[in-house]
């Protein structure tokens, strides 16, 4: 079938290329009768017009850039898909950049991003910090940051809690009696575990204690468990807690392999909630993380930095909320 285009429009229509462009691009030069002409060649003779080159006429390409890590693809597809349904509602596209390393490898994909003549960009990387903030500002494009807590002139975040999660989640536990609590270590995600140890610090400090028990998975392990398994036949706690759903795995593993039993000797829970977590036995409790949401609301602020709302119509830092979900795993 041949492909319809912009010639044949005109052609149609019996007008300029030029008259066509301009009906395409929403123009109120065009007289209404001949933008009523255009308007039914278009649908008589079913032309799509091309994003890009409407982008070019409006000196926008009506596309965002998101660009994510790579290991991460797990955790963000619900991200992505939230993303996408509101792109569709506002007519934009998005275009997908990976990267696998730090800021630097960031640095260099926006710079290319940029190139291309993207509309904004929209980042989720947790490893981003102030430094990275410097960085960022010199582009003079609308950035959303998913994940990080940060504001500039060209930047908008929307982000969750972790610190506040985890001492919240503490704070009972210590004022229960329960205080004998360990953090894993987590190597793929230490700005996470970062932001979960000082959540734990400060829930201690704030009930007259110090938390001693960051567990640091020694170099040498390649993987957790083989650490662990070792770990729980020496040392017990109330709870313990780690990030990630494999994380929580080897550690429900290694502490019925020394003979002790979750959660009467020991309870569990996982930060970051998965489907993994309802199938192991006995059930881990963990956190549902409104991922669709961060994705949703990301965009939402991209379009709005877009068109130039004034601040006080959205939030330059919007913090989500999250659900505990408690299972077999604690008590």
């Amino acid at each position: 079938m041949k492909r319809i285009t912009i010639y044949d429009v005109a052609k149609e229509a019996d007008v300029s290329l030029a008259t066509v462009s301009r009906v395409i691009n929403g123009s109120e030069v065009v007289r209404e009768d001949t933008r009523s002409k255009v308007q039914e060649a278009i649908e008589k003779l079913g032309y799509k017009p091309n994003a890009i080159a409407q982008g070019l006429a409006l000196q926008k390409t009506t596309t965002i850039a998101l660009v994510v890590p790579e290991a991460s693809f797990y955790y963000t597809g619900q991200i992505i898909n939230g993303l996408i349904d509101v792109a569709k509602i506002y007519n934009y596209n998005i275009v997908l950049h990976t990267t696998t390393e730090g800021i630097s490898k960031t640095n260099d994909i926006i710079e290319t991003i940029i190139k291309s003549r993207v509309d904004g960009v929209i980042i989720f990387n947790d490893k981003l910090d102030k430094d990275d903030l410097k960085v960022l500002t010199n582009y003079q494009v609308p950035i959303v940051v998913i994940g990080n807590q940060m504001i500039a002139d060209n930047i908008c975040s929307v982000y969750v809690d972790y610190a506040k999660l985890i001492y919240d989640y503490a704070d009972k536990y210590i004022k229960k009696g329960k205080t004998n609590l360990a953090l894993i270590e987590d190597r793929k995600n230490p700005a996470m575990i970062k932001q979960l140890n000082e959540g734990l610090k400060k829930a201690f400090e704030d009930n007259g204690l110090t938390f001693t028990n960051y567990i640091e998975i020694p170099k040498e392990y390649r993987s957790s468990y083989m650490f662990l398994k070792d770990y729980f036949k020496m040392f017990s706690h109330d709870l313990v807690i780690t990030y990630r759903d494999s994380q929580a795995m080897a550690v429900l593993n290694s502490v019925q392999e020394a003979g002790k039993s979750i959660p009467d000797d020991l309870e569990l829970v996982c930060v970051l909630d998965s489907k993994y977590n309802s199938m192991a036995r006995p059930q881990i409790s963990g956190f549902k993380i409104p991922d669709y949401d961060l994705g949703a609301v990301s965009m939402r602020v991209m379009t709005k930095m877009l068109h130039e709302e004034n601040e006080d119509g959205y939030n330059r830092e919007t913090e989500l909320s999250y659900i505990y979900t408690p299972r077999k795993s604690t008590i």
